[in-house]
Order: C-alpha cells, then sequence, then structure tokens
C-alpha cells in the first residue's frame, strides 16, 4: 500500500460539499492544522472519489478494511483515515472511528506534487458502488457548486449565511418582511413586489441570492442579518483578517 510521511492537514468536519474542504491557498493561521506521521494513499476511481468529497454516507467496506488502523498521529493509530485521488483531485479523510468521511482536508502542495508522483505508474483500484449513493444533494444549507464558482472562501461563508437568513425569513412567512427585503434589491420594482404573494416573493429574493456573488449581495447581507447576535458572530468571524492568510511556514 502506498503511504504518506509527515503530512500537514487542515480539517474541516461535516462537510458534505467538497468546495468547503479549502484548498492550502485559502487556510488561516487560525484553523487548527495537525501534522500526521503516516497515512495511507489510495488511488481510486473519479465516481467513488465525487463521493467521498462530496457526500457524508458510509464508505465501502472494501475501502475501510483496506486503511484500517494505517495511519498514525503522534504514534498513535487512526482507526480509519486515508488520502484519496482519482488523479485530478486530492483529498483526506478521517472517520473519526465511524463509517462516514466526518473529516476532511486537502494537501500542501509539496505533498498534492508527491501523491501525483506516487500514483503515475499505477491504475486506479475498483471498488464496488452498487449501494453507494452519488447524486449530489442541493438544499438551502448546502448550495451547488455551481452556486459558489470562483468564490473565496470568505465570499461562500458570507453567501450560506445570508441563505441561513433567508431561511429564517421564509419561516417566518411575513408577507410585509419579505416585501420589503424585496425591495431593498429590487427597489426600482416597488409596485410590482407588493402584488407578490409571499412564496413568488421569497422565491425571487432567493434566486438573486443564489446567482453570483458581488459588492451588492455583501451589503445585503450586512443589512439582513443586523441586530441578530448569532448572525453578526457569523458575519465577524468571515470577515476577521490574517495578517498571513496563508500557512507559508510548511508549504
Amino acid at each position: 500500500m502506498l503511504v504518506l510521511n509527515d503530512v500537514w492537514v487542515n480539517w474541516f468536519e461535516g462537510e458534505d460539499k467538497g468546495y468547503n474542504v479549502c484548498p492550502f491557498f485559502e487556510w488561516r493561521k487560525r484553523d487548527k492544522i495537525e501534522l500526521l506521521d503516516t497515512i495511507p494513499l489510495l488511488y481510486i476511481e473519479k465516481e467513488l472519489y465525487q463521493y467521498i468529497e462530496n457526500d457524508l454516507d458510509d464508505l465501502p467496506e472494501r475501502l475501510l478494511m483496506k486503511i484500517h488502523n494505517r495511519a498514525i498521529k503522534n504514534g498513535r493509530t487512526i482507526e480509519y483515515a486515508a488520502v484519496v485521488t482519482d488523479g485530478e483531485g486530492i483529498i483526506a479523510f478521517d472517520t473519526m472511528g465511524y463509517r462516514i468521511p466526518l473529516k476532511k482536508s486537502r494537501l500542501i502542495p509539496r505533498h498534492e506534487r508527491r501523491v501525483y508522483q506516487m500514483i503515475r505508474m499505477i491504475n486506479p483500484m475498483s471498488i464496488s458502488m452498487k449501494k453507494l449513493r452519488n447524486q449530489e444533494s442541493n438544499h438551502i444549507f448546502s448550495l451547488s457548486r455551481e452556486a459558489m464558482l470562483g468564490l473565496s472562501r470568505r465570499e461562500r461563508e458570507l453567501k450560506q449565511l445570508v441563505m441561513l437568513a433567508l431561511d429564517q425569513l421564509r419561516e417566518g412567512k411575513n408577507l410585509d418582511e419579505v416585501h420589503y427585503w424585496l425591495t431593498e434589491w429590487e427597489p426600482e420594482q416597488y409596485q410590482l413586489i407588493q402584488g407578490l404573494s409571499f412564496q413568488k416573493a421569497w422565491d425571487r429574493l432567493y434566486q438573486h441570492i443564489y446567482h453570483g456573488w458581488t459588492i451588492k449581495h455583501e451589503q445585503f447581507c450586512q443589512q439582513i442579518i443586523k441586530g441578530q447576535p448569532l448572525f453578526e458572530q457569523l458575519w465577524d468571524k468571515a470577515n476577521q483578517i490574517d495578517n498571513d492568510t496563508q500557512i507559508k511556514r510548511i508549504k
């Protein structure tokens, strides 16, 4: 079995979308970065790789048996952890003793290059996908990759925050409130908006927020969360700036 040594990881927990497992250039100094003594490397087929990267479901038994107690941190074995690649993407995972990839991380550039070198002369292993679900689920708390395309880590965090606010707005079912926020977005359409039902107004607002990210999105996010302590804390966290965002010392 292929093995990587002295591997830096930056675990993102409970992420069912690969875009939230940040690449090295988006790592922050306040992230909890760990050093693994050793971790197995598996070259797998694209379907299984995408399943691991973009899902939180049971991993195949054969894969779990191959990596059982093979990873080591501080001299202690980790029950199920590995780095997997399909030859294009690379991701590390740790099941935390369960059967699903609860923690996920990208690798630093040096280790990514090492992975590609190590698999250069071998073929991907084939693992049955019969019982695996590989259909990406999208909902307001977990947007599609299309909705996050091209956004920075900060922008993704703010977009998810405004979606939380929209969900709260939907649960409240206050017609005047949804008309107000849609008018803030489309002031020139005031008369039309006043005639919309709650659902039509909310859907229209959602579509504005779903597509892209601009300074207008950011200003709207700041307005709609104002006065809500939890949301304001998330705003502050996303906007906390490190003087040295990238962890250059481990590059």
